[in-house]
């Protein structure tokens, strides 16, 4: 619901609840006064309710440059909204971590099958050696 849709639907409760006070009104001249002292403490409780309900709202909206916003953050408010900042944070470093490992360990094992190789690590600084690998891992 846009700002305008609640702004018109408040427009038409208000205007709803005008007409109908005034059709409540008209009938209340034939009321017994015990009745319509009720009816006139109840009609004050409920107007008093609305306009603490409307102060509560408009406390916490706040303008800034022309915009409507929410203000009197508190700080579990503030600390709720960079909960989800913090978390990708966290796990961005965490990925970095992990994937720093595992190429750790895939280097390693690379190294270790070298030098654990029959072939010596002279051989594989000789061109020809080079030559021949690059030809056999094409077949």
């Amino acid at each position: 619901m846009s700002n305008s849709d609640h702004y018109q639907y408040q427009l038409a409760s208000d205007r709803f609840g005008l007409k109908l006070a005034a059709r409540l009104s008209d009938a209340s001249e034939q009321l017994p006064y015990d009745i319509s002292e009720r009816l006139r403490a109840a009609r004050t409780r409920a107007l008093g309710v609305r306009k603490v309900a409307m102060a509560q709202t408009a406390g916490r909206l706040a303008t800034a440059n022309g915009n409507m916003t929410l203000g009197h953050f508190g700080w579990w408010d503030r600390a709720a909204a960079a909960l989800p900042l913090l978390a990708l944070v966290v796990g961005l470093i965490a990925i970095s971590i992990i994937q720093t490992e595992i190429r750790a360990n895939e280097i390693a094992e690379i190294d270790a099958a070298l030098l654990t190789d029959d072939l010596p690590p002279a051989a594989y600084t000789d061109p020809a050696f080079t030559q021949y690998l690059k030809s056999t891992v094409g077949q």
